[in-house]
């Protein structure tokens, strides 16, 4: 065989190497990508499940605040309703957990104005697994955020990109908070003299 013909086999098989690593390893970062939503839907699922016990517990001392409570539910569901998309779905599913969040803090503000319900040691039980639960759904958020930064700068760099393309590998949503939430708050230390 002439030589030409060597370095032909040789260049095919230095692109066929290239193809199959490329393709192996952007294969390894999204699956990646799917394994750190999961440990955030564990996270979501527990804190999905504690608020009907929550919701059960605080009903018999929130007579005039069923509208509260209503809509703390309607924010779960709608936050199931969305998890249950994966993590191709993460922005929604971020928006609904966060209209959750926002129902949460409502729900908690008004257990202050109950003294009975506040010295409940079943409510404040069901507080503390959610604080945990929130901490937790934190370090998640984290580790998943942090996954999908390093596929998607795979995916969109040189030359990745060609073969993302090629093979469907799609950018993916990161699980982010919402702005309200990270804004940091205004504390007044000063007093007023009268």
């Amino acid at each position: 065989m002439p030589l030409w013909g060597w370095i032909v086999i040789a260049a095919i098989a230095l692109i066929v190497l290239f193809l199959v690593f490329t393709y192996n390893g952007l294969v390894r970062l999204r699956n990646m990508v799917d394994e750190a939503w999961n440990q955030i839907s564990v996270q979501l699922k527990r804190r999905h499940d504690l608020i009907p016990n929550l919701v059960n517990a605080v009903k018999g001392y929130m007579d005039f605040e069923q509208e509260t409570l209503t809509r703390v539910i309607e924010a779960r569901n709608q936050a199931v309703t969305a998890q249950q998309a994966g993590p191709a779905n993460a922005g929604q599913t971020a928006q609904a957990e966060n209209f959750l969040t926002g129902a949460l803090r409502q729900l908690f503000a008004l257990v202050e104005n109950y003294p009975d319900l506040k010295a409940n040691e079943n409510v404040m039980q069901l507080q503390e697994e959610l604080t945990t639960t929130e901490n937790q759904i934190g370090f998640s958020r984290q580790h998943y955020n942090g996954t999908v930064r390093e596929f998607n700068t795979s995916i969109q760099t040189f030359p990745n990109v060609l073969i993302a393309g090629m093979f469907g590998f799609r950018e993916r949503d990161y699980f982010q908070i919402a702005e309200s939430d990270t804004a940091v708050p205004e504390v007044n230390l000063r007093t007023t003299s009268g």
